[in-house]
């Protein structure tokens, strides 16, 4: 029994990397796959609720689509209002921030020693290094992937895949408890990309007023750079403020109004990131920092971009399915994170009444 045991972890070492391998490859469809089906645990609730109101299943369905539709459309508007933000810029602000940026380039490589007299940052800023074939391949990819996730949101909300059956079917074995588990995976991603959506929208819209405030250009961009990449959990907060100040760096003359632009930006990540988001997001699925590292390695390897916006949910979705089983609570209890946090330091702690007395 000892040496199939030996075996067995042996294979499972051996396999788990293979499985990893299998993802990367058949990632063009298994990431619009993962991407349906929490797009569809958003909906579902509604759904639920039309039909309790007596209104046919395709009708809920054209519903939620519409609605999906009208979101789609309103964000696909605001990236239009960023590039043309872009696109109306003098021409002579490149030239002035390619000389801006040549400049901090020749210092920093006097500092450290490095001639950067050969540089070619002027071909980036004229064009001359922008290849046309590369960028159309990108745009295919993207529409591409987005139609297989439309076709599989439809399947999910749908009933022609169900997540429940699956549950059922393979992990569970029984009916109440694949229900059960679901509807427990449900609660949590939808308040997973609630909080976070929340949290991104006013991250963006605090970087866009602080650029409104100090003239920083491109503000709507900015805004909307902060609200996509505040996605990526603990990576991109730290990415938008790095960029940011990189391009205020650039462009402010005055060290103070730099000083306090950075500062600002800062803390709105600070407040909305680090302060409010652990508190609206509780103890529903605290996992600790180094369970988030890890995860953001593994399906950023495996998935790219994709992989560190999904790392986080596809992670609740693993822990909760692992405190099902008594074998494996163990490590679900290992992804936890401290049973104290922000939450308890900024919030009373619950009078407990009828306490007994100590002696």
């Amino acid at each position: 029994m000892k040496d199939l045991k030996t075996t067995n972890r042996l294979l499972l070492l051996m396999v788990i990397p293979l499985m990893f391998y299998l993802l990367k490859v058949v990632s063009f469809i298994i990431i619009p796959l993962v991407a349906a089906m929490f797009i569809s645990l958003l909906f579902l609730p509604i759904m639920r609720k039309l039909n309790k109101l007596g209104v046919p299943k395709l009708g809920s369905l054209l519903a939620v689509l519409l609605l999906i539709a009208v979101g789609t459309i309103l964000g696909i508007e605001i990236i239009q209002l960023a590039a043309q933000e872009i696109k109306q810029t003098d021409a002579s602000f490149f030239a002035e921030l390619n000389a801006k940026l040549s400049d901090l380039r020749a210092k920093a490589g006097a500092l450290i020693g490095v001639d950067y007299a050969g540089s070619n940052s002027q071909a980036l800023f004229n064009g001359e290094s922008f290849d046309i074939s590369n960028m159309l391949n990108i745009l295919r990819k993207t529409a591409t992937g987005l139609l297989m996730t439309i076709f599989f949101v439809v399947l999910l909300l749908a009933g022609s895949l169900n997540l429940q059956v699956f549950l059922k079917n393979f992990l569970f074995k029984q009916e109440f408890a694949s229900i059960r588990i679901f509807r427990q995976v449900e609660r949590g991603i939808q308040q997973f990309v609630v909080v976070k959506f929340m949290i991104s929208l006013f991250t963006g819209i605090g970087f866009s007023m602080a650029c409104y405030f100090f003239d920083i250009d491109f503000p709507i961009f900015w805004g909307l750079f902060a609200f996509a990449v505040n996605f990526i959990q603990m990576i991109g907060s730290v990415v938008s403020v790095i960029l940011l100040s990189g391009f205020a760096l650039v462009q402010m003359d005055s060290t103070g109004s730099l000083a306090a632009f950075i500062l600002i930006i800062t803390g709105v990540q600070i407040l909305f990131g680090a302060i409010l988001e652990p508190i609206f997001m509780g103890r529903t699925f605290s996992i600790n920092v180094i369970t988030i590292l890890v995860m953001l390695a593994i399906w950023g390897f495996v998935w790219g971009i994709p992989g560190l916006i999904m790392a986080i949910p596809i992670t609740v979705f693993l822990k909760i399915t692992l405190e099902q089983f008594p074998k494996t609570r163990r490590i679900a209890e290992t992804m936890e994170g401290p049973k104290e946090g922000i939450r308890d330091w900024l919030l009373p702690s619950p009078k407990i009444k009828n306490m007994p007395k100590v002696d």
